[in-house]
């Protein structure tokens, strides 16, 4: 039987040879486009940077303030001290805000925010006073979470006076002693946050001789025994009660809500 001719061995080598040449060209063909690719990435980083960065394109131009009350917008953009004509992307927020909230106690709260492509947006909460100190001329104004936080010549309208008046020779020196001053007049924004609405506009000062010898003074000169400042609702819901049932009344103790007294007329 006759063997296969030349032509027929050399197609079965050609048949042979074909696969791994293809597969080599694939190979290349992948490598070419991973290349262009990584070109293109190295491109466009390169292009992203120097937009970012060295452009002048994405600079701080400009810088908003909103939510100021007391505050102007000037003073919070000198204290916010943002590098104008900086790439806006290396803007550091986080130092902006530290320096507002060191230099501008005033402030609560504050965003800091990024305003492409050439802005920076400070968007601030002032505290809000709910008690004052008198110290000589002026007066230190007290937030809701007992921060003092501002020195003014004028006292801030409808906002009570804060009185501490704790005797060193008498019990209410063990009360200083065992929570500090500064616990006293948390108690007093807790006492002065839980007046009923009604009663708040009238009240002037709100006195402190000790932690649970917490009282109100009024407008028309009648006084408050709240107590101390727990249970704060029912107390208020308490003393609305009981003016109404004693309109004429001068003293009113409701440091007891559920055994309240009235007296005087």
């Amino acid at each position: 039987m006759a063997g296969p001719t030349t032509a027929e061995r050399g197609e079965r080598q050609q048949e042979s040879s074909d696969p791994p040449l293809a597969r080599r060209r694939l190979r290349l063909s992948r490598l070419r486009m991973i290349i262009i690719l990584t070109a293109l990435l190295v491109l466009l980083g390169a292009g992203s940077a120097w937009l970012l960065y060295g452009s002048e394109w994405l600079r701080v131009e400009r810088v908003s303030v909103a939510g100021t009350r007391v505050l102007t917008p000037e003073q919070v953009r000198d204290a916010a001290d943002v590098p104008v004509g900086a790439p806006l992307i290396s803007v550091d927020t986080g130092a902006i805000e530290a320096r507002l909230r060191r230099k501008l106690p005033r402030i609560d709260e504050v965003d800091v925010v990024r305003s492409w492509p050439r802005g920076i947006s400070l968007k601030v909460m002032e505290r809000t006073p709910v008690l004052m100190v008198q110290k000589g001329g002026k007066f230190i104004e007290v937030d809701d979470e007992g921060v003092r936080f501002a020195t003014v010549s004028t006292p801030p309208k409808g906002v009570p006076a804060l009185e501490l008046t704790v005797s060193r020779s008498s019990s209410a020196a063990a009360s200083l002693r065992r929570f500090g001053e500064d616990r006293l007049v948390r108690e007093a924004v807790r006492v002065a946050g839980a007046i009923p609405a009604a009663v708040s506009h009238d009240t002037l000062v709100v006195k402190v001789r000790s932690y649970d010898d917490i009282s109100l003074e009024l407008r028309d000169g009648r006084t408050v025994a709240w107590g101390s400042g727990e249970k704060g609702a029912a107390k208020a819901r308490t003393l609305t009660a009981l003016m109404k049932a004693s309109p004429r009344a001068r003293y009113f103790d409701v440091s007891v809500p559920t055994a309240p007294a009235s007296s005087g007329s």
